[in-house]
């Protein structure tokens, strides 16, 4: 099979899978699994994950399940479990009736516990955390065994059963696998399997008090729902041999762990923790803040699904990690939305324009498309009246060379109106404010043509004053000042580099009256402006829009440039 092949697989998971398929290593199953810890919510990392699992699975007529590794009571909660499950809905994937969690094996993990340490392959551990560290050694040093390792079976299965029945604070004992101390992967020098916790569970309660690491539960997990490939990031590949160790000494089941480059995604941080000082700090309102990387938050700022799942299959699968520039996942959304969104015209910034030699009592209805792209979207009239706004930025008193909009004298076109000439501008007498310019039109423009076929080089959008819908409008830019958060000076961290200037709120903007029976979450391109969505803060009397993405495709100019330099 070459490379070349419309049919080869795209990337190297799928040539393992296929492999195995040819091999019917698991008598031809595919079974995958998105694994969460409900400890916060998704970021757009996790939907490269969720797409890869459920997707393999949907390639190789396979199932994905979804299960929440819900192993640290301390950090977890019923809000994270529930917003993973609405992101993994929203991006277009089900699980059925396949919904489990770690907790939902609690009890079999314990055995299995059991089992080890009677196989003498399990101790109990009465060093403190700090002294476990100590003794663990470094990548250069071997580690030391500690003074408890060789206490005999019937010990440690009489101080785990103490442990399970509460009989000991949190941190007096852990139960540790006995592997090799002097193990030149650290994950091999006896890692911890359980630890005590007095702390409430979401799911179980006060039932117990004793929890399972991850590195323990997460492959037995995967051993019990009998998961085919075990599908993780790269920083879980020195994990892989414990994962291994662990199956093999119990003599369960064993899926494949392979191992992939995470999305790492330029102006922004990928990290949960992170994302959660952030939230704590209030250098955003929210995990659905539109400027963070969430899914929720993304969902909130009007990307699509549809452009999510463009980008995840755009950046491809690789085993080595690298920077995706975010420009590539903006440039998904452009594309999307330039095929879906409807237009409208909105004033951001209004300027008042009166059109002296237009009728003061008539309001005309003009016929504007709703997409260019999508003719089946059809057609919607907008109000034109003697008073309008246009953009603040699209005049200027003494305009500078090559400006192709309105200044005093020139004629520009109205988009879907008539051509309109600025003859006069109004200042405020105290500030020297423009506020607002006095023009005329051309009544055989309508439409935007002229009929003796003069031309103009300026459009403009506009809205008619008696009609605008006033809105909020909240411009978004990068939370991060630079490409790599994580460059800081000596002494710094990331906080350093957060933007200070990444929310714009606009409060006066007009909106042309299509909007108003606008649904929640709807979007739009504001023509010249931007894609926008209308945000859940929006109520009957204040629609609130969030700008999804600007109309700047950066992204087609660099792609461009990187075909050239091929």
């Amino acid at each position: 099979m070459t490379v070349t092949d419309p049919t080869s697989p795209a990337n190297f998971i799928e040539r393992i899978i296929e492999e195995d398929l040819e091999t019917n290593k698991y008598d031809g199953r595919v079974m995958t699994r998105f694994p969460p810890e409900p400890n916060g919510y998704l970021h757009i990392g996790h939907a490269k994950s969720i797409c890869l699992n459920f997707g393999l699975a949907e390639t190789y007529g396979g199932l994905c399940n979804l299960r929440f590794d819900d192993t640290n009571p301390t950090k977890e909660e019923v809000e994270y479990v529930e917003s993973i499950k609405e992101d993994v809905r929203w991006l277009g994937f089900n699980w059925d009736d396949r919904l489990y969690y770690a907790s939902d094996y609690f009890e079999q993990l314990h055995d299995y516990a059991v089992q080890l340490i009677k196989q003498g392959q399990a101790y109990v551990d009465s060093l403190s955390a700090e002294e476990i560290r100590e003794y663990r050694g470094t990548l250069t040093e071997p580690g030391r065994k500690s003074p408890y390792r060789n206490r005999s079976v019937e010990e440690n299965l009489s101080l785990f059963q103490s442990m399970r029945a509460g009989e000991f604070q949190n941190g007096v004992h852990v139960l540790r696998a006995k592997i090799d101390m002097a193990s030149g992967n650290l994950n091999m020098r006896d890692p911890v399997m359980y630890r005590i916790l007095h702390a409430e569970h979401h799911r179980t309660g006060d039932t117990w008090c004793i929890y399972p690491m991850y590195d323990w539960a997460h492959g037995l997990c995967d051993s019990i729902e009998k998961i085919t490939h075990s599908i993780c990031t790269l920083e879980f590949e020195d994990h892989r041999p414990l994962y291994e160790w662990f199956l093999k000494e119990l003599g369960v089941y064993q899926p494949q762990q392979i191992e992939f480059a995470r999305l790492n995604l330029s102006q922004t941080v990928m990290s949960k923790r992170k994302l959660l000082r952030l939230v704590k700090e209030g250098y955003v309102n929210g995990w659905d803040d539109p400027r963070m990387p969430t899914i929720s938050g993304l969902r909130r700022r009007g990307y699509t699904p549809e452009a999510i799942r463009d980008f995840c299959e755009r950046i491809g699968v690789a085993r080595k990690d690298s920077m995706v520039d975010i420009k590539l996942l903006e440039w998904c959304v452009r594309e999307d939305l330039n095929r879906r969104a409807p237009r409208i015209m909105g004033v951001l910034r209004p300027l008042r324009v009166v059109v002296e030699n237009y009728p003061d009592d008539t309001v005309e209805e003009l016929e504007a498309i709703n997409n260019p792209e999508d003719s089946t979207m059809g057609t919607r009239m907008v109000p034109f009246s003697r008073v309008l706004y246009i953009e603040r930025d699209d005049f200027r008193e003494d305009p500078p060379k090559k400006w192709f909009r309105l200044a005093p004298g020139r004629e520009v076109r109205l988009r879907y109106g008539y051509y309109i000439t600025c003859v006069d501008v109004v200042k405020d007498e105290k500030t020297g404010e423009i506020i607002e310019l006095r023009c005329t039109y051309d009544p055989a423009t309508k439409g935007g043509w002229s009929p003796d076929g003069r031309k103009v080089r300026g459009t403009l959008h506009w809205v008619s004053a008696e009609h605008a819908i006033e809105a909020e409008v909240r411009l978004y830019d990068y939370l991060f000042i630079k490409p790599n958060p994580e460059e800081v000076e000596e002494g710094q961290d990331f906080i350093s580099n957060v933007n200070p200037d990444s929310l714009e709120v606009l409060r006066s903007c007009s909106l042309e009256p299509s909007v108003g029976n606008a649904a929640l979450g709807s979007g739009y391109q504001f023509e010249r402006l931007g894609y926008f969505c209308l945000d859940p803060d929006s109520t009957g009397s204040k629609l609130i829009f969030n700008r999804t993405v600007t109309l700047r495709d950066t992204w087609a100019k660099i792609e461009k440039k990187m075909k050239q330099d091929k």
